[in-house]
């Protein structure tokens, strides 16, 4: 919609407020909401201000002074708000310079799409992702000086809960939750929900199930769109998730691994890339391949362990990402195979659903940041001609130790994977997509109050393991 469309949209759907939204570094949603007799067509020239030194990871306060400029692309009615409201996402603009500001997300993945346009290589680029996420009825958590917990309460776990009720009927088994109908899917009714109210959103759902884990484990997969917006869906997919969870006494969590024992949750991210309207990754080559598809397996292989800061970017994405759950941790590439970290799906032979699965994200990134990421290795690989190797088509954890020697792995800790992004980030860098500045923030940020912070703090299986020694 134009800027003029949206004010009618607004008026049409009787808004009396605009909620307007933007994304921090780490990936949570902020918004700032204004009576729609604020609002005229030169809000969206003009935006909103705003204090970034209160933001996580961005400017210091003695430049805090910014404009939040409406988005009229990404204009929905907000289904849970009491007050009719009208949604837009912000772009972060310098209120002096007028310029993007370097480190709003939304901006890192939009210089994107304008790189790939000006490499000649392609116009457009496809990304369709998996989240996945565990419905819980009750957590409960703390840390301090001198005491640490979790306790997770959920209709689906098998673990006697605290709660009055304990039947354990129908309830998935560790490791066997995959597609059961109700009543052991106990969230089909709850899914269904949230997947209504996604499509009045304006989101294109292809389907929703249980997945693998016991506990509430579950998936709504999105038809795939352009990297920005994909990036838009997966932020209101998260909302309309939680909310819909909300509304009905439930808590949704998208932690990696929250359930010791049984598979965490990925955020599988299929890619492709188009030029004039016609797909470039179909070929005669391997599964269907083109070259350049291969090249951007390529590239994505090579940059993995540095890309792993950002798709996979938390302490808890490293318990995720370990052999015997399905997780991805060896860096090879094979069609259908789902313990590679890159698959080509095999359920078509049309060259307009040839594409690439990247499996090593989680849901815990900024898609803004990971899409972009991903989008500037596989570049990488396209441009520099990077071959993938051989593939790999059987499965990959009953290797034996001397053939498992020639498959690289991804990073076993966020430390590690920033070490890893450190010593690899001149690919991030080309057409100032990402910037130096940028990065080391980045870094910065996630290594002080993740990774420092987890590792300083005494574990509760620490006691049970050392305390009588």
């Amino acid at each position: 919609m134009t800027p003029q469309e949206v004010l009618e949209y607004a008026k049409t759907n009787g808004a009396q407020q605009l909620d307007l939204r933007f994304t921090d570094i780490p990936s949570l949603q902020h918004h700032v909401s204004y009576p729609m007799n604020q609002v005229d067509e030169s809000s969206f020239e003009e935006g909103f201000g705003m204090d970034g030194s209160s933001i996580r990871g961005w400017a210091a306060i003695h430049e805090s002074d910014m404009l939040l400029i409406p988005d009229p692309t990404t204009a929905f009615m907000d289904p849970f708000a009491k007050v009719p409201t009208v949604v837009m996402y912000g772009d972060v603009k310098d209120p002096i310079t007028k310029q993007r500001y370097e480190r709003d997300p939304r901006w890192i993945a939009q210089k994107a799409e304008l790189y790939l346009k000006n490499s000649g290589v392609a116009d457009t680029s496809y990304f369709g992702a998996e989240a996945e996420f565990f419905i819980f009825d009750n957590v409960s958590f703390d840390q301090n000086q001198h005491s640490g917990y979790y306790y997770i309460d959920a209709e689906e776990g098998r673990w006697n809960s605290g709660r009055r009720e304990n039947n354990l009927g129908y309830r998935p088994r560790y490791k066997e939750g995959y597609f059961p109908v109700p009543p052991t899917d106990h969230y089909q009714d709850l899914r269904s929900e949230m997947v209504q109210t996604m499509i009045q959103c304006g989101l294109n759902i292809e389907c929703h199930h249980h997945e693998v884990a016991t506990g509430g484990q579950c998936e709504i997969d999105q038809k795939f769109d352009t990297l920005v917006r994909s990036a838009d869906n997966m932020m209101l997919y998260k909302y309309v998730v939680r909310n819909v969870a909300n509304k009905h006494g439930k808590t949704v969590t998208f932690m990696p691994k929250p359930i010791f024992g049984d598979n965490g949750s990925g955020m599988h991210c299929h890619q492709s890339l188009w030029r004039e309207g016609k797909p470039l990754f179909a070929g005669e080559s391997y599964a269907g391949l083109s070259q350049m598809a291969l090249y951007y397996i390529g590239g994505l292989l090579k940059h993995a362990r540095a890309l792993s800061a950002i798709i996979a970017p938390t302490t808890n994405s490293y318990k995720r990402l370990v052999p015997g759950y399905e997780a991805p941790v060896n860096l090879a590439y094979s069609r259908r195979n789902r313990s590679a970290a890159v698959r080509i799906p095999m359920y078509s032979a049309s060259p307009k659903t040839k594409r690439v699965e990247f499996r090593p994200p989680d849901a815990a990134a900024n898609p803004y940041l990971a899409f972009a990421a991903m989008l500037m290795a596989g570049l990488d690989g396209v441009m520099n001609r990077i071959n993938p190797g051989e593939p790999l088509d059987k499965d990959i954890y009953d290797l034996s130790p001397e053939e498992m020697k020639s498959v690289p792995s991804m990073p076993g800790s966020l430390d590690e994977a920033l070490t890893c992004l450190e010593d690899d980030h001149g690919f991030l860098m080309r057409g100032d997509v990402f910037t130096e500045e940028l990065i080391e923030t980045y870094i910065d940020y996630k290594r002080k109050n993740e990774a420092e912070a987890v590792r300083l703090r005494p574990h509760p299986y620490e006691f049970a393991l050392y305390y009588d020694i």
